[in-house]
């Protein structure tokens, strides 16, 4: 490896990575944003508010709000569909409702889903502090990008390697990046920063053998709720440790002991990461997408025929987040490549309707199953997949997926986007104000908007 490489590896002329972020986040109150930015937060946005409110009835969903109802905490925080409580308890709510149906937007440089921690913190906190539209934004894309920074790396970076090890990303830096926006809403100093930041981090965890069940978006509420605790405690005078973001003896020390991963400098110069944030057009596993693209493909010629045998080409790291072999739930099906790509040869959406009992039951899709291996490549990224099946009459046909459909450069359409949004909010709110909650949405660095935007999604 280069020296130039191996320099930015170690970090060496890097500074104190802690200090970098709490500097960041204490400068937030006078940062100005390029518009760009301020329309990807919107578009995070749009997807945050769909995901979460066509998440209400689910399991996950139901049960923190019933929580949430008996504890009666008194606020002016707004819990999507039902009514108000203290910040963190509804963000809390929000951010396990957001990651429900694992539906919800995913970092393409492997720092995990970013948008349901951190909005839901930054949500919370403006309305339970009056905060505008303004704070809000700006909560939120401060939020992301020290999420964002902290686990990126892409194939050997931070957060690839996070799950290898069997923690969860978004549980690990959600509650950093939810403790970020929080600390920048509330105009904490670089102190007060660091403080919120460092206890932050000492909260942080999720397990990927949590996949599958309710406790995968709990990941999210949980790191919600921790990260504006962590803000508050840091205002009313709270110290925490200030080492623990650095190379050494710090989280990722801990977490990832045979020093394997690849940590990226922290560089806040260095262009904005919410522009590397994904979007999902597959209710399921980002690991499940590339592969249910290339099935999907050839749908068509294996309808209705037996299939012998499949194979597909992954990302290394997908047997770890989604390698289910034999998932006994439609929410265990979600982190199943080998069931995604079943259900996609057998021409199934993959989209939230999709995964209920009919179809984990469906003969057609468990004939296949078994039949189905992956093929973990180390050096292929997680929005490639390359697929082989074979016919029980002897036809071989191939697929290829080369860049999924959400990825920053093969963006989903402005259609693709009203389809998802209203496919999840119109069963709840009906066709006209789904469609007016959207074009709020759209404004929503508009005076206003926010408490529009709240009317809207209370009970």
């Amino acid at each position: 490896m280069a020296a130039v490489e191996m320099a930015q590896l170690d970090g060496i002329g890097e500074g104190h990575r802690g200090e970098k972020l709490a500097k960041f986040v204490a400068a937030a109150p006078g940062r100005d944003y390029p518009p760009e930015i301020i329309a990807a937060a919107k578009g995070a946005l749009v997807d945050f508010v769909g995901v979460t409110i066509g998440s209400f009835e689910e399991p996950a969903a139901k049960a923190t709000r019933a929580v949430a109802e008996a504890w009666g905490v008194p606020g002016k925080a707004q819990i999507f569909g039902a009514g108000t409580t203290n910040a963190a308890m509804a963000a809390l709510v929000n951010g396990t409702m957001a990651h429900c149906q694992d539906y919800d937007d995913t970092h393409i440089g492997g720092s995990g889903h970013i948008g349901a921690p951190v909005w839901s913190a930054a949500l919370g906190v403006a309305g339970e502090r009056g905060l505008d539209e303004k704070a809000a934004l700006s909560g939120f894309i401060t939020g992301f990008e020290v999420m964002a920074h902290l686990g990126t790396g892409g194939i050997r970076g931070v957060g690839r390697n996070l799950q290898q090890c069997g923690f969860h990303p978004t549980g690990v830096h959600g509650v950093v990046g939810a403790a970020a926006a929080s600390a920048a809403m509330q105009g904490l100093d670089e102190e007060q920063s660091a403080n919120a930041l460092g206890a932050a981090a000492t909260s942080a965890s999720g397990f990927v053998a949590s996949f599958g069940s309710d406790s995968k978006p709990y990941h999210a509420g949980r790191a919600a709720w921790n990260g504006i605790l962590a803000a508050d405690l840091a205002a009313n005078g709270f110290t925490a440790a200030k080492g623990l973001f650095e190379r050494e003896k710090g989280m990722l020390a801990a977490l990832i002991q045979d020093n394997r991963a690849e940590i990226p400098n922290i560089d806040f110069d260095d262009g904005w990461e919410l522009l590397n944030n994904g979007y999902k057009p597959f209710a399921c596993c980002r690991a499940t997408h590339a592969s249910i693209a290339a099935a999907h493909k050839l749908t068509a010629q294996v309808k209705g025929r037996k299939v012998k045998r499949v194979t597909s080409k992954v990302h290394y790291n997908a047997p770890f987040s989604a390698g289910k072999t034999n998932p006994q739930s439609p929410l265990e099906c979600k982190f199943s490549v080998a069931f995604c790509i079943a259900a996609a040869l057998e021409g199934y959406s993959m989209v939230g309707t999709d995964f209920t009992e009919r179809m984990l039951r469906d003969p057609a899709v468990q004939a296949i199953l078994p039949n189905v291996e992956l093929l973990p490549q180390r050096e292929q990224p997680q929005f490639e997949a390359y697929l082989d099946v074979w016919l029980e009459d002897g036809t071989h046909l191939q697929s290829e997926t080369k860049l999924f459909l959400g990825h920053p450069q093969n963006p989903m359409s402005p259609e693709q986007v009203h389809a998802k949004f209203m496919s999840l909010v119109e069963p709840r709110l009906g066709a006209e104000k789904a469609e007016r909650l959207l074009a709020t949405l759209y404004r929503f660095d508009e005076p206003g908007a926010l408490a529009e935007t709240m009317a809207l999604v209370r009970a």
